[in-house]
């Protein structure tokens, strides 16, 4: 029996209930022990996030793919978990504890990160519930994070093991530095903007006498950072330009400081832009440090500037004049820094070169600097400008560890999808830098790595700590303290009592006769470092357990192309690197969702769409079916409210259609195969149930989202609803008991069943609500069975309604463009009709009749006199129009619109031949052009297609 359903459909309730029902009961996971296992792992979100548009669409196509294999028979895990997000989540407490006008330094590291545990309990993890909310599948009952005990125990051993293999270091770089947080940031926390700022050009004073070729005795370079000039150690001069070749080698007396600097030959700089002189800081310019590398500079001999707070301080050459120590990097809160103070003072020395613009009078005036707008990194939580600064980090070798994920690419072992992404993915990593791995955090996985004196410090036990740290430190990296205790008294020499354990604030040392204290590394490990374990650490790894070797390797990831190297190419490091094998055998790329105008969605800009609030408006159902619908491989997509609308009417027409079964008799069917048929129009929707399934299969095998989602659309909305259950209403408004009809409802009853297990993957929630409304079933549609129709097509079945469906379709249209009533009956006749026609004629002219409104239907010529064609097939139609239309009316007005619609046409096509409008205008003013070209060209035709209608 089913279940009647109300009239309007309301997604709300029913995925709330639906929801709560398939976690309750396992569903997300049911017990296959033999079936064929496939995996997918969540990209786990930061437990301090949110539910934004990308995670919409990131996790709704992996919910289709999951659900998809589930109901395909597999044991479908979907790993889900969320990150531990070191700075986010550090910044999350620390305003806490500001808001209470307490702060961080107040407590002991252990005090503060358990104020952290506290807040992830009360808080964290907001995202899983709104994930719920979307409607993902995801196995529950084995939740991650990346802090956990077991997930942590596989990270230090990571670490301990890389650093045993080399491949991870201790060494000074750059890093992008954050000077609010106090820490180093991946590039994906630095986000470029554009600001107002200035270029200004000094004269740096060649030393000895020394002259260009054309006599001048300094050399002009300009910056946009003139505070960076304090650890200045070099000036770059391209080898091929002939004007400076003469200084090479020579040297400069740096203003301010006084400092001898070197002039080198670099391919850096360019002598086609400025000056073709470029001033090196290797402690605080990213270019600028290889350039020094390359001139000789030893990282550990590049000079800094800077304190951890972009204030100045000495340089190991003490040469910073005291006046600049202590002042900030740049002018901040209404106090000019460092940066204003060299200006001022490069303008008293006369080494400032004035940027001289034409005045209103035709004079001309002199400025300190030219005004540019610069392309300036922040950092995305602190909001400060990033500073390139030197410091000592944890680098991971990835140019050694990128080797294997190249060539499992390569073979085949990793495919990614779209291919266009592999040229993307290996120039980065066949130039791929190394990879800072630490931070400056207390919330996060500690380092395992601990300080101690070297042997040098600890042959004389009567030197102090800080003597000992003078002489060097080693390194101890291990697992644990009783591991670095073995490690440290194996290297002494000593008793492993003896080894001691002090505060990272304290120090390392010697502190008594045959006693060491080891001080640990206070740095925790890049977010980034965890996560690439996700593909393995979270089926139990470093233990060998039985979900670790079934799952592994995944068979697919599907990521955002924004974090291709942040995080895809990590965990193919990773994952070959301890496991052996890849860690997926596909990674889906897909695009960005972008405003409807194309632009990027940002806060700033106001046009960021909260997907919740589009789940409150339209249902999940509607929301994931756009994602599908509109991911396209290799682009990105377009929010659109009116797409998601219109999906939500989709799921309404599916509500309605179910609702006029259910009032006709027709309720659940209780076969998979299809049922045996007899009418022409049964044999022809299962044959289209075979061919729409055969086409989703190999949209989703193909990873084609869009065409999958439109696929079954297209069949739900056009066969079923428009055509099938128009086409079998004579047949139900028979007699009940009769075969014609009792065959018809046990047909529509498993065409709607396998609608909604193909549509399940996408629309999950009405798809379930209407499943088990239509009758008594022996399981959940969650975990029902695949389709399999044990059926093929029948070319007569399929050539005969089709011919119905073309020739109702034609003579429809031909109607509306003429402006005749759509119920008009209209006489029509064939001259030659095909044998599809024929047959079908003698077989459905009732048919023909209700659907097309043609009758009678003659066989012979038509007679003379103005009359309309429409077309099935190979057949023409002729349907005289004399007493139906005016002709001579409907022809002026025909010509009257075409004349309108060609003149827009005309005046747009010129508009868009203007390249002055397509290069100036703004992009979604060409767009809309170009869209209101194609739609007047289009209706220009369809006037003409009428007015050749009327002869």
């Amino acid at each position: 029996m089913t279940s009647e359903l109300a009239k309007t459909f309301d997604p709300a309730p029913i995925e709330a209930r639906w929801y709560q029902h398939w976690e309750s009961m396992g569903a997300f996971r049911p017990e296959r022990p033999d079936a064929q296992p496939f995996t997918i792992v969540n990209p786990p979100p930061n437990v301090t996030g949110s539910l934004h548009i990308g995670h919409a669409l990131d996790n709704t196509l992996q919910d289709i793919v999951i659900r998809y294999e589930r109901l395909r028979g597999k044991d479908a895990l979907w790993v889900v978990g969320v990150d531990h997000a070191g700075i986010a989540t550090q910044m999350v407490v620390e305003r806490q504890l500001e808001a209470q006008q307490d702060k961080r330094t107040n407590y002991t590291r252990e005090q503060f990160v358990d104020k952290v545990w506290e807040w992830k309990e009360e808080s964290g993890g907001q995202i899983t519930g709104q994930l719920r909310r979307l409607g993902c599948s995801m196995d529950w009952s084995r939740e991650q994070f990346t802090m956990d005990p077991h997930f942590t125990k596989a990270v230090i051993k990571v670490f301990v093991d890389l650093h045993a293999k080399g491949l991870i270091y201790r060494d000074k770089r750059l890093v992008n530095w954050d000077p609010k947080l106090k820490t180093a940031i991946s590039d994906l926390e630095v986000e470029t903007r554009e600001v107002k700022g200035s270029f200004w050009h000094f004269r740096y004073p060649l030393a000895d006498g020394v002259t260009t070729a054309d006599g001048k005795d300094y050399l002009e370079v300009a910056t946009t950072r003139p505070e960076t000039m304090l650890a200045d150690m070099a000036v770059a001069v391209n080898p091929a330009d002939e004007r400076f070749a003469s200084v090479v080698g020579k040297d400069i007396i740096l203003p301010i400081t006084g400092r001898r600097i070197p002039v080198v030959a670099d391919e850096h700089a360019d002598p086609e832009l400025g000056s073709g002189c470029v001033k090196i800081t290797p402690g605080h310019d990213f270019n600028d440090f290889e350039v020094g590398r390359r001139a000789g500079f030893a990282a550990a001999d590049m000079l800094n500037m800077l304190d951890a707070e972009a204030n100045v301080c000495q340089t190991a050459d003490g040469l910073v004049p005291p006046e600049f120590i202590g002042l900030h990097r740049f002018r901040r809160d209404g106090e000019d820094g460092a940066r204003e103070l060299v200006v001022a003072r490069m303008k008293e020395l006369g080494c400032l070169i004035p940027h001289v613009t034409t005045g209103k009078e035709g004079n001309a005036v002199e400025h300190d600097a030219e005004p540019r707008t610069i392309q300036t990194p922040f950092g995305d939580r602190g909001g400060v400008v990033i500073e390139p600064w030197l410091t000592d980090q944890w680098y991971v070798d990835a140019e050694k560890l990128a080797g294997p994920p190249m060539q499992a690419v390569r073979d085949g072992k990793i495919e990614i999808v779209p291919k266009t992404w592999e040229k993307t993915f290996f120039n980065w990593m066949e130039n791929i830098q190394p990879w800072c791995v630490s931070r400056q955090l207390w919330w996060g996985h500690r380092i395992p790595a601990w300080y101690g004196p070297s042997k040098a410090a600890a042959s004389d036990d009567n030197r102090s700590s800080a003597a000992s740290m003078m002489i060097g430190e080693t390194t101890f990296v291990a697992a644990d303290e009783e591991a670095v205790r073995t490690q440290a008294a194996n290297y002494y020499g000593v008793e492993p009592e003896r080894i001691h354990f002090g505060r990272e604030i304290e120090g390392g040392g010697i502190t008594g006769r045959g006693n060491y204290t080891l001080r640990r590394d206070p740095d925790v490990l890049d977010t980034w470092f965890s996560s690439a374990l996700w593909p393995f650490a979270t089926l139990g790894w470093p233990d060998q357990t039985e979900l670790l070797a079934k799952h592994y390797p995944n068979d697919l990831l599907i990521s955002g192309f924004d974090i291709l190297f942040f995080w895809d190419a990590r965990m193919a490091m990773q994952g070959i690197e301890f496991m052996g094998e890849v860690p997926w055998k596909r990674l889906y790329l897909h695009g960005l969702v972008r405003a409807d105008d194309g632009s990027k969605m940002s806060k700033s800009k106001g046009n960021v769409v909260d997907p919740l609030g589009l789940i409150d408006q339209y249902g999940a159902d509607a929301l994931r079916f756009f994602m599908a619908a509109m991911e396209s491989q290799g682009r990105d997509i377009k929010m659109d409210k009116s797409r998601v609308e219109g999906y939500r009417n989709f799921a309404t027409k599916l509500w309605n259609a179910t609702r006029y079964c259910q009032s006709n008799g027709i309720g659940a069917s209780d076969t998979l195969a299809a049922p045996e048929s007899r009418l022409a129009v049964n044999t022809w929707i299962i044959g289209e149930v075979t061919e729409c399934l055969e086409k989703l299969d190999a949209a989703m095998a193909d990873l084609r989202f869009d065409a999958a989602a439109n696929t079954v659309y297209h069949f739900v909305w056009d066969r079923f609803c428009d055509w099938y259950l128009e086409l079998i209403k004579p047949v139900l408004g028979a007699e009940d008991d009769s075969p014609a009809a009792t065959e018809t409802r046990a047909v529509a009853g498993w065409v709607l069943d396998q609608i909604l297990v193909m549509l399940h993957p996408f629309m999950p929630f009405i798809t379930e609500e209407l499943w088990h409304a239509q009758g008594e079933r022996a399981y959940d549609l969650i975990v029902a069975k695949w389709p399999d129709p044990r059926a093929s097509v029948d070319p007569a079945a399929k050539a005969a309604i089709d011919w119905v469906i073309e020739l109702t379709t034609a003579t429809r249209a031909a109607k509306n463009e003429l402006g005749i009533a759509p119920g008009a009956k209209l006489e029509a006749w064939v001259a030659n009709p095909s044998d599809v026609a024929t047959r079908t004629i003698e077989r459905s002219a009732a048919a023909i009749e209700r659907l097309a409104r043609l009758t009678p239907l003659h066989v012979g010529e038509a007679p003379a006199g103005a009359a309309m064609q429409v077309t099935a097939g190979d057949d023409v139609f002729v349907i005289p129009l004399e007493g139906v239309v005016d002709i001579a009316a409907e022809k002026a007005r025909l010509e009257k619109a075409l004349a309108a619609s060609e003149k827009e046409a005309k005046s747009l096509e010129g508009r868009l031949s203007n390249p002055n409008f397509v290069e100036r205008a703004k992009p979604e003013a060409v767009e809309k052009a170009r869209a209101d070209h194609a739609a007047h060209s289009a209706e220009a035709e369809r006037l003409k297609a009428a007015l050749a209608r009327l002869g």
